[in-house]
């Protein structure tokens, strides 16, 4: 017998809406190339950066007055994520965003995506669709194309969309992500253990993808 190393488990908490977690999910792609020869499995888990939205959602303005006072005080912000986002490549087009969406149907998409080996290019897609492209995220139709975008059968997700599939345990599956002390996000757990807060740098993550194959158990193999 011999023994082969497990993948590292990245368990990623984010929401589509969140620009870290646009930008964070950049870094950890970075940060896994630099421990290429570390086999990893990225598992997206559901978190809601704002469960009060609407299902039907609201104007990004009023979103903005809700959360920070005004959108005139959002715009230092922005143009901190703005540059960052820049530095990474992405486009966080500020401009473009007219709507702010609840995000469980989005979420319902990267499960299912996920299920069959894409919720890392489901995600992707409906982060660029929403900061780059400034999508309407509670439109159906471009939740649909997103998901056939990334291999998904467009008349299985519109069936499945408008049903309650899965929408209790999304949610309750975020609430308890809460409740256990996640309270922003990207919120990154490497290997079962390790947790990373933030969208820490590549080399950051690399390091504790790193650690956390040190520490992996190992297969046994014939």
């Amino acid at each position: 017998m011999t023994a082969t190393a497990l993948p590292v488990t990245i368990d990623v908490f984010s929401d589509v809406v969140c620009p870290w977690c646009f930008i964070g999910k950049r870094r950890l792609e970075k940060a896994i190339a630099l421990k290429s020869e570390i086999p990893v499995e990225v598992r997206y888990q559901p978190y809601f950066l704002n469960p009060w939205i609407p299902r039907e959602g609201i104007s990004r303005d009023e979103y903005l007055t809700t959360k920070f006072g005004s959108p005139q005080k959002y715009e230092q912000i922005a143009q901190r994520v703005t540059e960052a986002a820049k530095a990474d490549e992405l486009i966080y087009n500020i401009g473009a965003l007219k709507r702010q969406p609840n995000t469980i149907d989005c979420q319902r998409l990267i499960q299912w995506a996920q299920s069959v080996g894409r919720g890392p290019q489901m995600a992707q897609r409906l982060m660029e669709l929403y900061f780059t492209d400034g999508g309407d995220l509670t439109n159906r139709d471009v939740l649909i194309r997103a998901a056939e975008d990334c291999g998904l059968d467009a008349n299985q997700v519109r069936d499945k969309l408008a049903t309650d599939q899965d929408i209790e345990e999304i949610t309750k599956a975020a609430e308890a992500a809460s409740n256990s002390g996640i309270q922003g996000v990207p919120f990154f757990i490497i290997g079962g253990k390790f947790g990373v807060s933030g969208a820490q740098s590549p080399e950051h993550l690399a390091a504790a993808i790193e650690q956390a194959a040190r520490e992996a158990p190992e297969a046994a193999t014939e």
